[in-house]
């Protein structure tokens, strides 16, 4: 008599309570194979497993599962020694173009073409074509500016936890580690690039890189949080101003160049330095109080007075005494010429006609970028409005940029940045510039 002939223990007819059930099914086991008997258990693995047992244990106290396993591990050892590797998989890295995009969100992409900007309009305010030294000073406020979106990201870690989890360091896309390491890094890059720029220029880089680290890790949540950024961000002209002023006297092409220095002290930029810092602070500073309310919504003010700022500085902009007394390219006063050695622009000189409609244009572009997104806000401060203002807002710094230059005779710095606007607007597409 076979195993399978066998009636089953606990059954009707072999349960061993009647009619001698016991002891068919004895005699009917002590026929069956040794072999079949060991490795065809009543009680399978799967089945014990499933309701919620241990697999059954043989002799020894090992499950059959755990046989298996050593058997496996034996055959590995003896492929090994055979000259074949085995092992886990080695662990997979991110492709370099998710981690380039993880630093692009990181660094703010979008906002970055609105640095350099900073740096021409200040050669323009300090009459003096884009030299050495503008470049450098581009260059600095680049590093500084990122290393202050790199510490932004850092020191908000746990509030982007809450409020904005697909952000890079949240997410685990970039390491905090990383992030602050880089802020370290690029700080260091933009100073040096700054020393290399001349004294005033390093000094004025100095008081920025002061005003961006207080303003990441101490002052945002202040009330002194909006007046640092704004102040951050006039520096970043002035710092122009002063370093292509620099670089451009070290050349001789200056008599008696318009930045004063003295020894020891910050150097002094002229007048029209310090009033295109003004106006452009004074947008940074409505842009600042907008994003505050970025991450929630439900206020109107701040859109308000976002606007309100947009209408003046558009208004200041556009009066017509900025384009009269010689003040637009080729028309400047001889006294102007007397102090200026180094002309404004190489290129063919526009009429005052063009010039006008130039910073007509201009105007209009700020106005426009900055003003449509943030009627939507004040209508409905939702968050993604909200944001969409603040993106807007940090956009439109580049036409502002471009008419403040244009407004003091930069006609090649204007035309370059109105270009670099229709870029930023296209990777604000992808990448999130607040």
């Amino acid at each position: 008599m076979t195993r399978e002939a066998a009636p089953e223990f606990g059954t009707r007819d072999g349960s061993g309570l009647t009619g001698g059930g016991f002891s068919q099914w004895l005699r009917a086991f002590r026929r069956t194979p040794r072999t079949e008997a060991r490795h065809a258990p009543q009680h399978p693995v799967g089945a014990r497993r499933a309701e919620g047992g241990t697999p059954p244990q043989s002799a020894f106290g090992a499950s059959q599962e755990s046989r298996a396993t050593e058997r496996r591990a034996d055959g590995v050892q003896a492929a090994r020694g055979s000259g074949a590797t085995a092992g886990p998989a080695p662990r997979t890295r991110k492709p370099p173009g998710e981690r380039a995009a993880a630093w692009a969100e990181l660094l703010r992409l979008p906002a970055l073409f609105s640095v350099p900007g900073d740096a021409l309009c200040g050669a323009a305010t300090a009459a003096v074509a884009p030299n050495r030294g503008t470049a450098l000073a581009a260059g600095t406020s680049l590093g500084l500016y990122t290393a202050g979106m790199a510490l932004n990201d850092w020191a908000d870690r746990e509030i982007d936890a809450l409020e904005r989890p697909s952000r890079p360091l949240p997410s685990g896309r970039i390491r905090p580690a990383s992030a602050l390491t880089a802020a370290g890094a690029l700080t260091v890059a933009g100073l040096a690039t700054a020393a290399s720029a001349g004294r005033p220029a390093l000094i004025t880089a100095v008081a920025l890189t002061g005003t961006v680290w207080a303003y990441d890790l101490c002052l945002k949540q202040t009330a002194a949080g909006p007046a640092a950024m704004a102040a951050a961000r006039s520096l970043d002209l002035l710092l122009g101003a002063v370093a292509s002023g620099h670089a451009a006297r070290g050349r001789g092409a200056l008599a008696a160049g318009p930045v004063r220095e003295s020894a020891g002290a910050l150097p002094r930029p002229p007048a029209p330095a310090w009033r295109s810092a003004a106006i452009l602070g004074s947008h940074t500073l409505a842009t600042t109080l907008l994003s505050r309310r970025e991450a929630f919504g439900g206020s109107t003010s701040a859109p308000l007075a976002a606007l309100a700022t947009t209408a003046t500085v558009s208004a200041v902009l556009g009066r017509g005494d900025a384009l009269r007394g010689g003040r637009m390219g080729n028309e400047r006063g001889a006294g102007h010429r007397a102090r200026s050695a180094v002309p404004l622009t190489r290129t063919a000189p526009l009429s005052h006609q063009a010039t006008r409609a130039l910073m007509a244009g201009a105007v209009l572009l700020y106005a426009s970028t900055a003003g449509r997104p943030g009627v939507q806000a004040a209508l409905n401060p939702s968050p993604q409005l909200t944001q969409q203002a603040v993106g807007g807002g940090i956009r439109a710094m580049i036409p502002l940029q471009a008419a403040l230059a244009l407004r003091h005779g930069g006609r090649s710095s204007a035309l370059l940045l109105l270009g670099l606007a229709p870029l930023a607007r296209r990777l604000a597409r992808r990448f999130s510039a607040t």
